[in-house]
């Protein structure tokens, strides 16, 4: 068997139905944004699907450059084939985001195609399931929002901290639910905390027993992230803007974090996902994927990388997402008891379904700067759209 083709389908994922109910610039992350998919074909009949991320619409550049390393090629020797795939990225410079992101969808399919060849969901080639069902965590900004999971059986969920502070919030939320659901708080920007800043907001958020204080300063420098490590007792995250087991690395050998995040669509594949769980688990980090921008391929693969691995925590889901998700894939997948069971059909078990697909052709790929409303950034500076920018001027906002 060859490979004779790859076709990527790059689409605009709207805006999701909860939008008003979105707080400040909390909006603009639930906003719209494009999904990439990929289908690699053989000259069997036997067709694998993939999903890549870090950026979609250059990402799909990538994948039809890498279209050529490909063709011609037998699907079966996935880790080979990944190995010159990475070879050939490399005269570029280091692999990034959209590299990796390139390499995620391409190995994604190849497991896809193995398994419909064999007969076998790809959890059952990775060694056997663990667990039959994977826990998920979901999104809320509101009581009812969180009422509203805790019904459907989530024994977790997690609130932004999109440039605004907002500890009441998260009282809110405790007290909503009670006890009984952990609660997450995500902290990425814009802008991003500086490490003082987020230091006093984790000491605050100790009150609150989180499950897990995610992203509380700028990625770019593990040194600040160190500082808030030594200087709180929450538990940290992070992990979802980096690929490969190498931008992993250092996350997990400094045991910077008790939870490791990487992006399903961007991580560089399912056996890289596979790889950084393996090195988290030598160092007590559980895995937790990222799956906040992603659409539902990826879903799939990263169901069966938890089934496989010991220290899989929760998958985050994106329970009340832009109505199109449930079009543009069959089968969909549903929530029941707080958890997803696993996909019994060969390969990952799922399909595109193209023509519902061609109905939301990609228009913008880039997010919108927030207001100027004194809440991402301080008044008057949101044009600057600064990096890291400190909470001091607005320390009021960072205590209850």
């Amino acid at each position: 068997m060859r490979i004779t083709g790859v076709t990527t389908y790059l689409m605009q994922a709207g805006a999701r139905p909860d939008l008003m109910r979105a707080k400040g610039a909390d909006a603009d992350f639930r906003g719209s944004r494009n999904w990439l998919f990929l289908e690699i074909e053989t000259d069997a009949g036997v067709t694998g699907v993939g999903e890549c991320s870090g950026w979609p619409r250059v990402v799909e550049t990538a994948v039809q450059d890498l279209s050529h390393v490909l063709i011609g090629q037998d699907p079966a020797r996935i880790d080979r084939l990944w190995a010159q795939c990475y070879r050939a990225i490399m005269g570029h410079g280091l692999t990034g985001t959209v590299g990796s992101g390139a390499l995620s969808g391409i190995e994604m399919a190849l497991w896809d195609i193995k398994g419909k060849v064999l007969g076998q969901p790809v959890w059952q080639l990775l060694g056997g399931a663990i667990r039959d069902r994977i826990p998920c965590y979901g999104h809320a900004h509101t009581e009812d929002e969180a009422r509203w999971l805790q019904g459907l059986g989530y024994t977790a969920l997690k609130t932004p901290f999109t440039g605004i502070v907002d500890l009441d919030r998260v009282a809110r939320l405790r007290d909503a639910v009670g006890p009984e659901l952990d609660i997450a708080v995500d902290a990425h920007g814009p802008s991003w905390m500086t490490p003082s800043d987020a230091i006093l907001v984790g000491r605050e958020l100790e009150a609150f027993d989180l499950l897990f204080y995610e992203d509380p300063v700028s990625p770019e420098n593990l040194d600040m992230l160190a500082r808030v490590r030594d200087a709180v007792a929450v538990p940290l995250a992070a992990g979802e803007r980096v690929g490969t087991l190498h931008g992993c690395r250092p996350h997990i050998e400094r045991d910077l974090v008790d939870v490791i995040q990487p992006d399903t669509g961007r991580a560089g594949g399912i056996t890289q996902m596979r790889k950084i769980a393996a090195m988290a688990e030598a160092h007590g980090i559980m895995l937790a994927p990222h799956s906040g921008s992603l659409g539902p391929v990826a879903e799939f693969a990263a169901l069966h990388v938890m089934a496989t691995v010991p220290n899989a925590l929760l998958l985050e889901r994106i329970e009340d997402d832009w109505p199109g998700r449930y079009e543009v894939v069959t089968p969909v997948l549903k929530i029941e008891g707080g958890a997803l069971a696993l996909p019994m059909a060969p390969g990952l078990g799922v399909e595109l379904v193209h023509e519902a697909i061609a109905r939301f052709p990609a228009i913008r790929n880039v997010a919108s700067g927030p207001p100027d409303d004194g809440k991402a950034y301080v008044p008057g500076t949101a044009e600057e759209a600064v990096h890291v920018q400190t909470r001091r001027s607005r320390a009021r906002s960072l205590r209850p």
